[in-house]
């Protein structure tokens, strides 16, 4: 039997952590088409001449505020009923949405329309973190490795899916503010499924921390302290967030990248200029991601899970050296293919680490400082490439360099006991 037909088996047979998958499911569409639209109506509209600095300047005006909230969401994670924090999460993404719709659709500005659409991706990363901190809680732990890794395949999928519906709109409506209005304003059935299958659980049973009758921020910071305390002291999970976070700087790097290719792109390769061309980009990377799911299972009983996230990060750095580097867009593509396998399989081993080796309290506060690590490098990495835009080879060549210290620093970790 494969693993992924005996997860299926095994969902069917818990309801809990089916409903916990749909959660996870419509989130991951609501933000594949979200992102996907605001990808249009942002980056490559003939509406708006988004430069590079405005485009770092509105990811780290949202992200960062995000960044430094992100460890305290994380102990409310582990302080609250997490049931609740799914359905308020969920909620205030949709409303997020709805107002970057109106935004798109009334000609808002570049600065409002990014500080919303960008804070309901900090949110989606809130909802995700829940998920991954309640899975534990529906499911045995043997069964957590596998059980990531085939959600993670039936996940890129479905966000994938989401992309290519606000594509089709998009392509059906136009390509100015109002396709993007359309499109986003119907990203928001994601939250909406995404609170239904919330709803559906009892009080206390994805697990809850504290009992709330301590100070909020006092508790709070005495969270963020216990998870780096945690982190520090689990340093299989320190190793991966070196990895994760290697990982983003580098994925910031390439993104800004490969926008300003995809604009400027007039050769006759098989990749189209534009939007179109930045969904190929998108897709090859998700289909890197998928077989990532599909091997990490594999890897991770026979190489254990310190070398599975070495190898991601060798494999990485040669990539981005190697393809990356040509910057012909063609070749990028191919790169981002071998970027999505090795990157999701540092994340799925990261996630593996951090549900095995950290406990049931400290373990939301532990996902949300991840998030918190994904959030600044991805914006730092956007902000210093902007600066440096003229310099495009080098930066090329200075993610490699990021791979290789990961590396290094994961190396340098110490081993798990047994």
């Amino acid at each position: 039997m494969s693993a992924e037909t005996s997860v299926r088996t095994r969902l069917r047979r818990s309801p809990g952590a089916l409903r916990l998958t749909v959660v996870k499911f419509a989130g991951q569409f609501g933000d594949g088409m979200f992102q996907a639209a605001l990808g249009g109506a942002i980056l490559f509209n003939p509406e708006r001449e988004t430069d590079p600095i405005a485009i770092a300047a509105g990811f780290a005006v949202l992200l960062l505020p995000y960044s430094l909230v992100g460890p305290f969401a994380g102990a409310l994670l582990d302080r609250w009923d997490r049931r609740s924090v799914l359905l308020w999460a969920n909620l205030l993404r949709g409303i997020l949405i709805g107002v970057a719709a109106v935004l798109l659709a009334t000609g808002g500005g570049d600065t409002p329309l990014l500080v919303t659409a960008l804070a309901a991706v900090g949110v989606s990363r809130f909802v995700l973190a829940g998920v991954s901190a309640s899975l534990p809680n529906v499911v045995r732990a043997s069964w957590l490795v596998p059980m990531n890794s085939v959600l993670a395949t039936v996940g890129s999928g479905v966000s994938a899916a989401g992309a290519g519906v606000a594509v089709a709109v998009i392509g059906i409506v136009g390509s100015g503010d109002a396709a993007g209005a359309v499109a986003t304003g119907l990203s928001i059935i994601g939250s909406v499924i995404g609170i239904a299958a919330a709803a559906g659980f009892r009080a206390g049973v994805l697990g809850r921390g504290g009992d709330g009758n301590t100070s909020a921020v006092g508790d709070v910071l005495r969270g963020f302290a216990s998870a780096a305390a945690s982190v520090w002291r689990a340093q299989s999970v320190l190793a991966a967030m070196f990895g994760i976070g290697a990982h983003r700087i580098v994925f910031g790097i390439d993104t800004l990248v490969m926008v300003l290719l995809l604009r400027e792109n007039t050769s006759d390769g098989v990749v189209p200029a534009g939007f179109a061309g930045f969904g190929v980009a998108l897709t090859a990377t998700a289909a890197g991601m998928l077989l990532a799911a599909l091997l990490t299972p594999v890897l991770i009983p026979r190489i254990g899970r310190r070398r599975t996230i070495a190898g991601g990060l060798f494999t990485a750095a040669l990539v981005q050296g190697l393809l990356i580097a040509t910057l012909t867009p063609d070749v990028i593509v191919v790169g981002a293919f071998f970027l999505g396998v090795a990157g999701q399989t540092i994340k799925l081993t990261g996630d593996a680490a951090m549900q095995l080796d950290v406990d049931d309290a400290h373990r939301g506060r532990v996902f949300s400082l991840q998030d918190t690590v994904f959030n600044v490098a991805f914006v730092g990495a956007i902000a210093v490439s902007a600066v440096f835009v003229d310099h495009t080879q080098v930066l090329v060549y200075a993610g490699a360099v990021v791979y290789a210290l990961a590396l290094l620093l994961g190396a340098a970790a110490r081993p798990p006991r047994q």
